[in-house]
């Protein structure tokens, strides 16, 4: 007993201090991010009256802080994807579909003006009658017009912006170093709020569960120690919701590696598997497969003309698409 209570304290030692040091500088890639582009996001904002925070909060997300691997071999903070008369170079990555084409840029400037151009199509108009210090409803409108079908993006977006004082920069009185700027001289402070413990709580759940991919949608696996109530309180979805998204009974209790998906699946695997089947392996179920690729189970059945009791066996060939 004496044990137990030992390794509780300490636990609770660490995680005190972790929090703390946490709290002090969530993440020092993302202040050196802020300090080398804020300048370009706020160059946007003067030209395109795009707000410089929503410009940051959007390039630190997309790119990880500018160390994602399209950022690093593309210039491409911000993961948009060939299309739209796009005639320039192209990398390719794994997204939707395998074979994604992103766009290559010669340059970070590059990606940060086409990002504003890509923002000023039709579909993103509606966005400018919002004033631009209002950061929390251009995040919700990002998301409301389809930039990101994650469900929890605009939240991200509004707590990095919060987390890190983006809106600072909202300013179009703002120095190019800051809020102010006294004959060229960099005044840039590092904000000194630290983030709410609900804040703390978000960064942390998704540093161990990150949002994955697959079929046009998102989701996350189940970790140790986690119960359904905090899963649908920290990335936004109710329980009802996940249950029926996952084709979960009530008395469903997550065990780790379990994926869930955020969003209602599909009746069909990307098209890029067409004619690809999908080989069962041993101890696999109808279920596993449905979620491997982001299908309902009924779909999958009713695909391959299959009775309600089928069971698979290893070595059977399924179709997915």
């Amino acid at each position: 007993m004496k044990r137990i209570v030992l390794l509780l304290l300490i636990f609770n030692f660490q995680l005190s201090t972790f929090n703390y040091l946490f709290a002090q500088r969530p993440n020092q890639a993302y202040w050196d991010y802020i300090e080398k582009y804020k300048t370009m996001a706020q160059d946007q904002m003067q030209r395109h009256q795009i707000p410089a925070s929503i410009t940051l909060a959007q390039g630190l997300l997309e790119s990880a802080a500018g160390r994602s691997d399209l950022a690093v071999r593309a210039n491409n903070h911000f993961g948009i994807k060939v299309g739209m008369g796009w005639t320039g170079p192209w990398v390719v990555k794994s997204d939707d579909r395998p074979d994604d084409r992103f766009r290559k840029y010669n340059s970070v400037a590059e990606s940060y003006e086409d990002h504003s151009q890509f923002l000023l199509k039709p579909r993103y108009q509606k966005l400018f009658l919002l004033s631009m210090t209002d950061y929390k409803g251009w995040a919700q409108g990002l998301k409301q017009c389809g930039y990101a079908t994650s469900p929890t993006y605009a939240q991200q977006l509004i707590n990095i912006i919060e987390t890190y004082n983006l809106h600072q920069y909202d300013s179009m009185h703002a120095g190019r170093h800051g809020r102010h700027s006294n004959e060229g001289v960099n005044t840039y402070v590092q904000p000194t709020a630290t983030p709410s413990s609900r804040e703390l709580a978000e960064q942390l759940f998704f540093a161990t569960h990150p949002v994955q991919s697959c079929n046009r949608n998102y989701y996350i696996q189940v970790q140790p120690g986690d119960n359904l109530p905090t899963l649908a309180m920290m990335t936004g979805v109710s329980k009802r919701k996940l249950r029926k998204y996952n084709e979960l009974p009530k008395s469903y209790v997550p065990q780790p590696g379990d994926i869930l998906y955020l969003q209602k699946k599909r009746s069909q695997a990307d098209k890029s598997l067409k004619g690809i089947p999908h080989v069962v392996q041993p101890g696999e179920s109808m279920y596993d497969i449905a979620q491997r690729y982001g299908i309902r189970l009924k779909s999958l059945y009713k695909m391959n003309e299959l009775a309600p009791d089928y069971m698979p066996q290893a070595g059977h060939l399924l179709r997915v698409y």
